[in-house]
């Protein structure tokens, strides 16, 4: 069956989709949109629920919860906010994540109307064009891999600076649809090939509320599924179903396990 365009549609009475499942097999939680055949599944399950969609506009940065997402084979969409389109980068282009500036975890970047909002602790908000074709395109450097990104500009340079507070130049670029993407290193050689803009690994990573429960009762303090930074959240299932499932359909789109993720 050919993987489309389509979107991720809340289509029950509560806006919650229903997953459905077929066929089993090893653990994961990132999704791979790229895969263009599946298997025909001798039986539809139900077995949970989405419960949530997120975008993470920014990599590293706060999650934006949406009614709705189209899914693409780069990831999820939903207006002009496309999940890890945007990155800070060094001066030398190297990505800088929460690993290394904890703070980016507290940014927020939100579109509307054409325009980027940056926001922040104790900052103020700036706004920015969301494509500027006459700055320049800085070659970005992903875990070794090479990938392009179109600078946000100095003033965007300078909060940046502010806001992290170091004695160093940090820049924003943004990932344009003429891009070419990257594949992941650790795709596996027997699936077709996909490519990412800025995630570690996939273009889709999926976490059941459930897993998350279970982990937080074993904790001093609890966590929330957004710690982990998925996109979809699957509730109704029991912890670490997830594990077990490779093929899934929510709505009309159909998913196709890569692995699973480190978190």
């Amino acid at each position: 069956m050919e993987l489309k365009t389509l979107a991720l549609n809340a289509f029950a009475q509560n806006k919650q989709a229903a997953l459905l499942i077929g066929g089993a097999g090893v653990a994961f939680l990132a999704l791979g949109l790229g895969y263009k055949y599946l298997r025909k599944p001798e039986k539809l399950v139900r077995v949970g629920v989405v419960s949530q969609l997120l975008i993470h506009p920014l990599k590293s940065g706060r999650a934006v919860s949406v009614p709705v997402a189209e899914c693409l084979q780069i990831g999820l969409k939903f207006g002009e906010l496309q999940d890890r389109h945007w990155l800070v980068v060094t001066e030398e282009g190297h990505m800088v994540t929460g690993r290394q500036q904890p703070r980016l975890v507290l940014l927020s970047l939100t579109c509307e109307d054409g325009h980027a909002c940056l926001s922040g602790p104790d900052m103020e908000e700036l706004r920015f064009p969301v494509n500027q074709p006459d700055n320049s395109v800085i070659d970005c450097r992903i875990f070794g891999a090479d990938i392009q990104g179109r600078d946000c500009g100095e003033e965007t340079s300078r909060w940046l600076i502010r806001f992290l507070g170091k004695e160093q130049t940090f820049r924003l670029v943004h990932f344009e649809p003429q891009m070419r993407g990257r594949q992941s290193q650790d795709t596996q050689p027997l699936l077709p090939h996909f490519e990412v803009a800025y995630p570690d690994e996939a273009p889709v990573m999926l976490l059941s509320e459930a897993s998350v429960q279970d982990l937080s009762s074993r904790l001093e303090e609890g966590v929330t599924a957004k710690r982990f930074r998925p996109n979809i959240v699957i509730s109704d299932c029991e912890a670490f179903a997830e594990d077990s499932w490779v093929d899934i359909q929510i709505g009309s789109v159909r998913l196709h396990r890569v692995k699973s993720c480190g978190r």
